[in-house]
């Protein structure tokens, strides 16, 4: 909901300012594009994550309708070392995320930080629609 709310906002924001150049950022992740096999219960995330893909491509096509140049991207990241990991897996007491962290060298905020940098630098006549990123080391 927050992700509706915040985007809704921000449009009328941009609207009633004039501002017709604006650029909109959904931050989704690997999940919204495909199912993995091994992370049980992952399923809710994943639909939520799809659902963003719904919701990014639909407002793209609403502002067009509007004949508006707002930009909206989405940004899909993989294995991202934060927190999620522990808050994900804290019910399975035989994986922990330092386990999938040791195996891989994860994306960092950092990373993610540069790939809003890039969608922001896109001239005006580019629009980045979708922008999948994942550690080199990770195969789903």
């Amino acid at each position: 909901m927050a992700l509706c709310i915040c985007t809704q906002e921000a449009v009328k924001l941009m609207r009633e300012k004039g501002v017709d150049d604006g650029q909109i950022i959904h931050i989704s992740s690997m999940g919204g594009h495909r199912l993995p096999a091994n992370m049980p219960g992952a399923h809710f995330y994943c639909g939520t994550k799809f659902m963003v893909r719904a919701l990014t491509e639909g407002l793209r096509r609403e502002l067009k309708s509007l004949n508006s140049h707002i930009r909206i991207a989405s940004i899909s990241p993989g294995m991202v070392e934060t927190e999620f990991f522990d808050h994900f897996l804290k019910n399975d007491p035989t994986r922990k995320a330092s386990d999938i962290f040791s195996s891989m060298k994860a994306l960092q905020s950092s990373d993610i930080a540069d790939t809003v940098v890039y969608i922001l630098g896109a001239p005006p006549h580019v629009e980045v629609h979708d922008i999948m990123l994942r550690p080199f080391d990770q195969t789903s």
